[in-house]
């Protein structure tokens, strides 16, 4: 497993004050939360998969429709930038809104260089627009976005700072995209070592993890071309790793995303949001037993239902 470290990026993120960065990072004591409030902490793990992150848009939009609000929100890639603008405060709708009317051109700019052919300054910008630059410290929901750091290969979680630097790094795909540095260390996308990061949601103190997977699977990917045969290469790597940190989840909602034939691939936003709607309809059940078994007790409204056979 890759080290782990989590810290804050608006001081030089250097070995020696990683430990001290790390405890000004955590700003929410999730121990003391759970002790004062009498109910377990719940984090909603978002994982990676380019374009297939609208569906994290349709499983918020059926955990809200339940009243199932998270404590924390940890997200890699894809996940990160829909998780940091979803703890921003905005709602499922709002999330939608955002995602339909979002352009190619808002998010992608070509600079042809020897590390990549996207820039990722745009996706920083983006993000930083849609939370009003309000840095990670200060959404309302505690965020965690994760990242490799590319010289040693460790994984970093950032939850203080640059929220729109967060994601680009947390985006930024290598070989594709320019690496993002940050303090004078260059960042890439947090998939390459923990593309469904329950691990980190665990280390947080959450109780109740909800995980969403939006990784294609190998044996639906199309390898004709060069994307296809580009996306391939990182289906099989990151879904090794993602199986083994899914092991540790409570639930695990996994959209049905075969017809995607790549990462980049952006058509179909509203199926991709539905398939997120009905995997995580199909996944209350266990949810709710996993509530259940925690002695869930916030003051939610949980309807009864029953599931058909």
């Amino acid at each position: 497993m890759a080290q782990s470290s989590l810290f804050s990026f608006n001081q030089n993120p250097t070995k020696q004050t990683l430990v001290e960065a790390q405890v000004k990072a955590d700003r929410v004591d999730f121990k003391k939360l759970k002790q004062t409030e009498h109910r377990p902490i719940v984090a909603l793990v978002l994982g990676s998969g380019g374009a297939r992150g609208y569906a994290h848009i349709g499983v918020i939009q059926v955990l809200e429709q339940y009243g199932i609000h998270p404590d924390m929100i940890v997200g890699t890639s894809a996940g990160s930038v829909v998780g940091s603008i979803y703890a921003s405060g905005k709602n499922a709708q709002q999330l939608r809104d955002i995602a339909l009317n979002m352009k190619a051109n808002d998010v992608r700019d070509v600079k042809l260089a020897m590390t990549g052919f996207f820039d990722g300054q745009k996706v920083e910008d983006y993000v930083n627009e849609q939370v009003l630059s309000t840095p990670l410290e200060h959404l309302k929901i505690p965020m965690y976005v994760v990242a490799t750091e590319l010289k040693e290969g460790k994984k970093v979680v950032f939850n203080y700072g640059n929220t729109g630097q967060a994601v680009r790094a947390s985006v930024s795909i290598p070989s594709m995209f320019i690496p993002t540095k940050i303090a004078g260390e260059e960042y890439v996308d947090g998939g390459l070592v923990s593309p469904v990061p329950v691990n980190v949601a665990r280390e947080l103190g959450a109780d109740i993890v909800i995980a969403v997977d939006i990784l294609a699977q190998p044996e639906h990917t199309e390898t004709s071309n060069v994307w296809g045969l580009f996306n391939q290469n990182i289906n099989i790597m990151q879904n090794r790793l993602a199986q083994e940190e899914l092991k540790h989840a409570d639930v695990v909602i996994q959209p049905d995303l075969r017809e995607k034939s790549h990462i980049f691939d952006v058509r179909g936003r509203e199926e991709t949001m539905q398939a997120g709607v009905t995997a995580a309809d199909k996944q209350l059940s266990s949810i709710f037993k996993v509530f259940d078994q925690q002695n869930f007790s916030r003051g939610y409204k949980i309807p009864q239902f029953t599931v058909q056979n």
